[in-house]
């Protein structure tokens, strides 16, 4: 298809409003444009999120994955894409009711559907195959946060830390521990200011405090540091004074109710909140993922909302840099989410996006049925305005204004008067598109979208098509929620329970030199259990790793668990279990009424410390390198912590950056030769333009002469005179220069040719070249290797050693389970 080229998104035909005809003269949108962000603004009615779908159709085909977030439940149709349109396909979807309407049966409205879409695609010239290259392009999955109806979300599993790249970033870390704050209280009910509220406050000083410190927290934490936090000022104020206790154990009970209310637990289960893993699967295929909010709340759509794009600033923070798309966010009917006035939650990692996305190569697309929703400055940043028809008079006026305050920052023209009369002429799924890269604005009507647009898919339905495969992995199998994490069964197994044989006893006396704390119990003993205390080892190292040809060289830290058993003459070690990149807050007491086990003997001397510390750093030494991943072509080494399929999704969008320079390399490389071309084309006609001016003339003056030769003949003169001679003669010269002429012509038309045909040459060698870049990328194809480096052993430093108990549930018959949280381990390095 003439549609399908590099990099170039087929989102319909050119429409003339003058005639009211859709023209033959395909709208190819330029994928690099939408790094500028895009907004698609429209009544109901209008088309746009018809519009929305065209356009992720088309990015996904190119391989850019896409996070859509959509709040009223329409983007799941793009998961209803049958590359058979057959009847059956259509059949599981189908409005009943609607056929009752039109008099059908549920089976033959399917079978009417279908036809309807075959002959849509067709008018649009988009063969059936080109659906099976839409579903064969990336992996699709539907995601319903806070329900199990698609696949959920684990959103409250973890108030996570952020990574290194928004922790060494102090306005970064400031905004991401202001969004969580502030949407935690937004589903709580509470509007705080940042400024004067005392909950907004108090849990953005707990965030921090657990943040920098490395480690994560959840609520029932958060909710037990509310009422005993680990700081004792707040500012220059005592905790206290700042905020009673009496008050914090409000708040706390507000969050402890909603953390108990029905149906609550749902946020808490399915896979975690991963940006990369809503962008990519498996070997780096590219994703679309549909987040379905409808069966949300306000409260609950604007805290799930604020998380999400608070994850995304975070990941783009991450990225390197880059000039080609590499992913875009999509989010349907904006309102609420991006005003111009108010300030929730959502909007400070909005306008961050809409601001800084453009450097790391994500484009944000904004739709909305009213521009009075969206906020100034980020209409500012906007660079592709889709225009649909608008109803409200005040609603055209708003997107005057921001067209001429975008055209002054463009530094180009505006004509307002010519927009308005634009604007007024639009109809249903006809647009406008002003776009700051082009010269002036366009008008065109949408394609036929590839995906069965159903209408809203309810809750029954979103079930029904995750169990199809919008909750599936490419074989078809529904995938788990997320089973327990391997690293709580290490940790576990770590610091193991004390045997039925081993006779709990009272805390043992311990020399100073000896440091000793306590694991939290975060899971009290039932009535007939009792609680028991196990000693382990644990330990906080540093491990320096370099390699010169990689250009790697950083320090990485490591928390390690181990248990103590009676015979320590053997490094307890080899059980350890890493903990992440921080030891987790340890309590100094234990709780009152708890046993011990017994402990080894050389657990209670300090110089068994010392060796036990030279054995860990042997160990890091020989078992810990840093493990990564490299590319020989395109040259690149994976970061620390960035997983296989990660890397490789980097790696596709490497290839696709040099593809792009490849493009413009062929561009600079053609436009010449084709403006020489063209150039001798011009003068080529030009040149035949004249030989027929000079052609004419010589006719003319060769029958004027003729004339005047016969007159002069017929009256009054001799036909014989010197005169009527020299006439003759004159005209005889005239016929043979005319002659000469009409060979010009001829020859100055070859000419014209020929450079014709040579421009033609050029544009099929031009169009070759590029053709052979449009090669899909496969994961396949990238040649990835494991890039094993080991720490340097002189830079191995145990920076803490410590005794920990870890508390443990035993009931009569001595079946113990952990009575703490296990720590989280950490990404494989």
């Amino acid at each position: 298809m003439d549609y399908e080229k590099l990099g170039a998104f087929y989102l319909g035909r050119v429409h003339d409003l003058a005639t009211g005809e859709t023209t033959s003269e395909t709208l190819l949108y330029d994928a690099k444009d939408l790094t500028t962000h895009a907004v698609i603004i429209g009544m109901t009615g209008s088309g746009k999120t018809g519009l929305g779908i065209d356009l992720l159709e088309e990015a996904l085909i190119d391989g850019i994955p896409v996070i859509a977030i959509d709040p009223k439940g329409d983007l799941g149709n793009m998961l209803l894409a049958f590359p058979d349109l057959a009847p059956g396909d259509f059949r599981p979807w189908i409005d009943e009711a609607e056929a009752a309407r039109k008099g059908r049966t549920a089976d033959e409205h399917a079978k009417a559907t279908a036809e309807l879409w075959r002959d849509g695609l067709a008018r649009w010239d988009q063969p059936p195959e080109r659906i099976r290259r839409y579903v064969d392009a990336c992996e699709r999955a539907i995601y319903t946060p806070g329900s199990t109806a698609g696949r959920p979300i684990a959103v409250l599993r973890s108030l996570a830390a952020p990574g290194p790249a928004v922790m060494d970033d102090a306005d970064a870390l400031r905004e991401r521990i202001g969004a969580a704050a502030a949407s935690l209280l937004g589903l709580l009910g509470v509007d705080a200011d940042p400024l004067r509220s005392r909950e907004h406050i108090l849990l953005s000083t707990l965030l921090q405090h657990a943040w920098t410190a490395g480690r994560d927290l959840d609520l029932p934490t958060l909710i037990a540091q509310i009422q005993s936090p680990p700081v004792q000022r707040v500012g220059v104020l005592e905790l206290d004074s700042f905020y009673p206790p009496a008050d914090r154990f409000e708040l706390a009970m507000t969050l402890n109710n909603l953390l108990a209310s029905p149906g609550f637990d749902a946020w808490t289960q399915g896979e975690p909140l991963d940006v990369a893993r809503l962008l990519y699967g498996e070997g780096g295929r590219p994703r679309l993922s549909v987040l379905s909010l409808s069966h949300l709340s306000e409260s609950e759509r604007m805290f799930f909302v604020t998380l999400l794009l608070t994850e995304v600033v975070a990941w783009m923070r991450a990225q390197p840099g880059s000039s080609s798309l590499r992913a875009i966010l999509y989010m349907d009917e904006v309102f609420g989410y991006f005003p111009p006035t108010a300030n929730p939650p959502s909007k400070t990692p909005m306008l961050t996006l809409l601001k800084q996305a453009r450097a790391y190569g994500l484009g944000c697309v904004l739709s909305t049925q009213n521009p009075v929703d969206l906020d100034y400055k980020g209409l500012g940043n906007t660079g592709t305005w889709f225009l649909g028809r608008l109803q409200a008079e005040r609603d055209k006026q708003r997107v005057l204004e921001g067209l001429e305050g975008a055209a002054a920052t463009a530094s180009g023209g505006f004509d307002r008067a010519r927009m308005e009369r634009t604007l007024a002429g639009l109809g249903s799924r006809v647009f406008v598109m002003n776009n700051v890269h082009d010269d002036g604005p366009v008008v065109f009507e949408t394609r036929w979208a590839m995906s069965y647009l159903a209408g809203p898919l309810a809750r029954d339905q979103i079930k029904r098509l995750a169990g199809d495969g919008g909750g599936a992995d490419r074989s078809g199998e529904t995938r788990p929620a997320r089973a327990p994490a391997a690293a709580e069964a290490s940790v576990a197994s770590a610091a193991r329970a004390p045997a039925a044989s081993q006779q709990a006893e009272a805390r043992p006396v311990l020399p100073p030199e000896v440091r000793e704390a306590f694991l939290p119990v975060t899971r009290p003993p039932a009535a007939h259990e009792r609680l028991v205390y196990r000693p382990a080892l644990a330990a906080r190292a540093a491990l320096r790793h370099a390699n010169a040809s990689a250009g790697i060289d950083l320090w990485r830290e490591l928390a390690l668990l181990a248990p103590l058993d009676d015979d320590t003459s053997v490094a307890p070690w080899a059980e350890a279990a890493p903990l992440g990149r921080a030891l987790p807050e340890l309590a100094a007491a234990p709780v009152d009424g708890a046993a011990f086990a017994p402990l080894p003997p050389d657990a209670a001397r300090a110089r068994s410390y010392a060796s036990w510390g030279k054995q860990l750093a042997t160990q890091l030494y020989r078992e810990h390198p840093l493990v990564l991943w490299k590319c020989a072509k395109p040259r690149a080494v994976s970061e620390p912590g960035e997983t296989l399929d990660d890397f490789r999704g980097r790696l596709r969008g490497l290839v696709r950056e040099q593809r792009d320079l490849e493009v413009e390399k062929l561009r600079a490389r053609f436009a010449p030769k084709l403006a020489r071309v063209q150039d001798r084309i011009a003068r080529a006609e030009q040149r035949v333009e004249v030989e027929k001016e000079q052609y004419e003339d010589s006719k003319r003056s060769t029958w004027i002469t003729a004339g005047t030769t016969l007159v002069g003949a017929l009256f009054g003169r001799k036909l014989g005179s010197a005169t009527n001679v020299g006439r003759a003669a004159s005209v005889a010269r005239g016929a043979s220069r005319a002659a000469r002429d009409r060979g010009d012509i001829a020859r100055a038309e070859d000419r014209a040719d020929a450079l014709r045909d040579e421009l033609r040459d050029l544009e099929t060698e031009f169009q070759e070249a590029v053709a052979a870049l449009e090669e899909p990328i496969a994961a396949d194809d990238l040649d990835v290797e494991e890039l094993r480096i080991a720490p340097r052993k002189s830079d191995v430093a145990i920076e803490e050693l410590l005794l920990v108990w870890t508390p443990w549930r035993v009931d009569a018959t001595g079946i113990a389970t952990p009575a703490f949280e296990t720590p989280a381990a950490p990404a494989r390095a």
